[in-house]
């Protein structure tokens, strides 16, 4: 189902919906496309999908609200201007407390599971650490989701029919860029909330308006990321980059300069444009789109032929 803010409205709590479920595992992702692609970018949120599977309600201790804590809310609609503009934008249906498309295939907690793990499974990164693996085990607060342990079979069912399909897709974009622009520039769009939680670094701490990450220099040119911090400092934001936020799995994944494909995450401080507390957005969320949109149009005048790579091609 649904969760978004009408949703949570005019419905006293979350409805178990089969057909919804299978809805989403037949149509787990969106792609905005333009006519034709004008612009060497390629927009795509991960987080921000509100379709929440009827088995996984009724399997977790949280009621709606609280599910909703780790979504990117909105953030597909913050960059809805690219599609007018000549650039594709892929946005995931499926919540990221579901499946998280911004991590490896296999990062799973052993501990969250009813049997053990097959061997090809990353058991130990940071982020399964933190709760936070492909199938998460708290959200954002750090809240347990579930109520009793997962079978790996639901794991691999959400990875195959979830993940899979959002990589293909992310995949096919950035491969059809590159051979027609001979380069590609991944944007990767997130939101963050405005006070570091229990699972960050910056625990308690304010955060700036907008963090650029770019894995430290290594996922884009340097140029790109200056642009972009230039652009968004005239827009009148407060921009920092790598802290703390320098950019997840798909920055780093799909980030290969030297072949031509470059990814660059943005995260916006959620402030900024809703309300935290009842996932909402506020009247400055119009300010924000506007601001994307020039943040867009912007970024799509540079000249960028120079990140055309002398010998093209990209091994995916």
């Amino acid at each position: 189902m649904d969760l978004s803010p009408a949703t949570l409205k005019t419905t006293p709590g979350p409805q178990a919906s089969e057909s919804a479920e299978i809805s989403l595992f037949e149509h787990p992702v969106i792609v905005e496309d333009p006519p034709g692609q004008r612009i060497p970018f390629v927009f795509s949120s991960p987080h921000s999908g509100r379709h929440y599977p009827a088995s996984f309600i009724a399997a977790s201790n949280l009621d709606a609200l609280t599910l909703r804590r780790s979504e990117d809310s909105f953030v597909e609609q913050l960059f809805g201007a690219a599609v007018g503009r000549g650039a594709p934008l892929l946005h995931a249906r499926f919540p990221r407390a579901y499946l998280d498309a911004n991590r490896e295939p296999y990062e799973l907690d052993p501990a969250m599971f009813a049997e053990p793990l097959p061997p090809h499974v990353n058991t130990r990164s940071l982020r399964v650490a933190g709760g936070l693996g492909t199938i998460a085990r708290v959200v954002s607060d750090a809240t347990e989701i579930y109520r009793e342990p997962l079978s790996y079979a639901e794991a691999e069912e959400r990875i195959r029919r979830l993940y899979m399909p959002f990589h293909d897709t992310l995949q096919s974009l950035l491969e059809r860029t590159l051979q027609r622009f001979g380069f590609a520039i991944l944007i990767d769009c997130h939101s963050m909330p405005s006070v570091g939680g229990p699972t960050d670094e910056d625990r308690g701490a304010d955060r700036p308006d907008i963090v650029l990450g770019d894995r430290y220099g290594t996922s884009c040119d340097g140029a790109i990321t200056a642009e972009a911090e230039r652009i968004l400092q005239r827009l009148g934001y407060s921009v920092v980059r790598n802290n703390p936020y320098a950019g997840g799995f798909n920055t780093e994944h799909y980030g290969r300069p030297r072949s031509g494909l470059h990814a660059l995450q943005i995260e916006i401080n959620r402030a900024l444009y809703m309300d935290e507390a009842r996932l909402e957005p506020i009247p400055a969320f119009d300010r924000m789109r506007e601001n994307m949109t020039a943040f867009i149009d912007e970024l799509a005048t540079c000249d960028w032929a120079a990140l055309t790579p002398s010998i093209r091609g990209a091994a995916f």
